[in-house]
């Protein structure tokens, strides 16, 4: 049985359905911020800063939410995980920039931004451009999260090659060595070759599904969210 038939034990719906309460929730919880830190990351690069600043932010971002200071917004009725961590660091990088505003004032003297951009008169992106930066990230970790998936489970029963040999016919990156070419290298058939690429597909397929299930409240979510996550690789 799939995973997904399992649906009500998946991370995101456990942290939403127990609000962080549980241990097992908080082990969700930091499993899924664990996964999705580079979507974070990328969105506060996005948003002006250089590569250290953004991850400062986001460890401070994570170690919030990982504290319980953040959950409280989790909302079973709308939430997807991605939406939610995504409304989570904007909420965040206001209050970081209303605390650096108030240390200003109280200083009286101007103080080094906690919110410091990459550099003087950076244009900051609109919005709308941060959002796709930070889902485009969110889909290629999906995918990424879903190739491990593979390659652990072909490198348990000793086809660690094999996978590699065929990883650009999943992920649609590198060179794609044709089939005849990978029957010869492989060992195989052309017909046998054709029957594993399709059956090796079906399963990474399978294992994207089951990553998304983990990040969406409702199994009936699952083809939606699977069918933003083409359309955001395919801009």
């Amino acid at each position: 049985m799939s995973e997904t038939s399992h649906f009500a034990v998946t991370r995101w719906t456990l942290v939403v359905q127990a609000r962080g309460d549980s241990d097992a929730a908080r082990a969700a919880l930091s499993d899924l911020c664990s996964a999705y830190y580079a979507p974070v990351v990328s969105f506060l690069r996005a948003d002006g800063r250089d590569e250290d600043r953004a991850r400062e932010l986001a460890h401070e971002f994570f170690a919030r939410i990982l504290a319980g200071r953040s959950l409280g917004g989790a909302d079973p009725a709308r939430g997807r995980f991605r939406s939610y961590l995504l409304g989570a660091v904007k909420h965040f990088l206001s209050d970081v920039r209303a605390r650096a505003q108030a240390e200003k004032r109280g200083s009286g003297t101007e103080p080094v931004s906690l919110d410091t951009r990459t550099s003087a008169g950076h244009d900051t992106p609109a919005p709308a451009a941060d959002e796709a930066i930070f889902d485009r990230q969110w889909a290629l970790t999906v995918i990424a999260r879903a190739l491990a998936t593979v390659q652990g489970e072909l490198a348990a029963t000793g086809k660690a090659a094999q996978f590699e040999a065929l990883k650009p016919w999943l992920s649609g990156s590198g060179a794609i060595t044709p089939q005849a070419e990978l029957a010869a290298q492989l060992g195989l058939s052309e017909s046998a070759i054709k029957v594993t690429i399709h059956r090796l597909r079906q399963r990474f397929r399978e294992a994207v599904k089951t990553e998304i299930a983990h990040t969406v409240p409702a199994e009936s979510d699952i083809d939606d969210e699977l069918r933003h996550l083409i359309a955001v690789l395919a801009r």
